[in-house]
């Protein structure tokens, strides 16, 4: 299968890149700058120069695949109003995109975050949240699993607030990162929130089962680990760069602040079963002993 794939060179995409081409897919990786087309050509990629904005590049990203795959974001999280904006340009994308893929039953995998359901862990069956700081990624979302009534074979592969990789990314790496710019590794409230999590290799390899096989108009949720309490994130982050660990206000983590303090655990049973999906790569816990190896 030919594949246009957006966001292909960070830390999910360049996984999902990987796995793709070992499989025996042929991927072309959208790329708006020099070093990023060049790490998706030094992957085996070839490249599509543009950027999120570039919707006609998009349409003929779209109209040359055999299946699409969706997961470039502007992780700008600096103001709510420069979130706001990395959100619009994605759902301009993403619907360039499926308008493109209109009646041909071509794949269009896009991703979305696993929803938090109060006093359980959530399931594929939940629908997104439409409100929150990011609320407008889950509308875009559902409209382009709508379009499985137009001939495109839509789904969506939901993912934990933290991808890892080696101690990197999500909402884990981002609490690093504050960690070593604030001199402690803080949580907000008591901690006891659950956050679940996936290594980018187990996830990567949701992401082409989907494209190769899920059906139209589906969700799927690539968990491995259920739940996380916060506070047990923080305690390794901490003890891995010899930071105090303990409680930070909430706006201590600016626009993000309520998504972090939320308890949201969530299951996979469903896509485990089928999809044939299981995870097989370290927890979170353990993967973030890789943090200042």
């Amino acid at each position: 299968m030919r594949v246009f794939i957006t966001g292909g060179t960070g830390l999910i995409g360049s996984a999902v890149v990987a796995e793709l081409l070992d499989a025996g897919h042929s991927v072309t990786a959208l790329a708006r700058s020099d070093a990023s087309a060049a790490r998706a050509e030094a992957a085996g990629a070839d490249v599509l120069r543009g950027g999120l904005t570039d919707l006609d590049v998009l349409r003929t990203g779209a109209d040359r695949a055999d299946g699409v795959i969706h997961l470039a974001f502007n992780h700008d999280f600096s103001s709510p109003e420069a979130l706001a904006r990395a959100v619009a340009e994605e759902g301009a994308a993403l619907a360039a995109l499926g308008d493109a893929l209109i009646g041909t039953d071509r794949p269009l995998v896009t991703v979305s975050g696993t929803p938090h359901v109060p006093g359980r862990a959530s399931t594929e069956e939940d629908p997104l949240p439409l409100d929150g700081p990011v609320g407008g990624r889950s509308t875009s979302v559902n409209r382009a699993l709508a379009l499985a009534a137009q001939g495109v074979r839509s789904s969506e592969v939901r993912l934990p607030r933290t991808v890892h990789n080696q101690g990197q990314g999500g909402f884990a790496g981002l609490l690093t990162d504050i960690a070593r710019r604030t001199g402690v590794a803080g949580y907000p409230g008591d901690g006891a929130q659950r956050w679940p999590a996936v290594h980018a290799l187990d996830a990567a390899r949701l992401f082409r089962l989907a494209l190769e096989k899920a059906p139209a108009g589906t969700a799927w949720h690539a968990v491995a680990d259920e739940g996380d309490a916060v506070r047990d994130i923080a305690a390794v982050i901490g003890r891995r760069l010899g930071l105090p660990v303990q409680p930070v206000p909430q706006d201590g983590f600016g626009p993000l602040g309520p998504i972090f303090a939320t308890d949201q655990p969530a299951s996979s049973g469903h896509t485990r079963s089928a999809l044939g999906w299981e995870p097989t790569q370290p927890s979170l816990l353990d993967d973030l002993e890789n943090i200042g190896a």
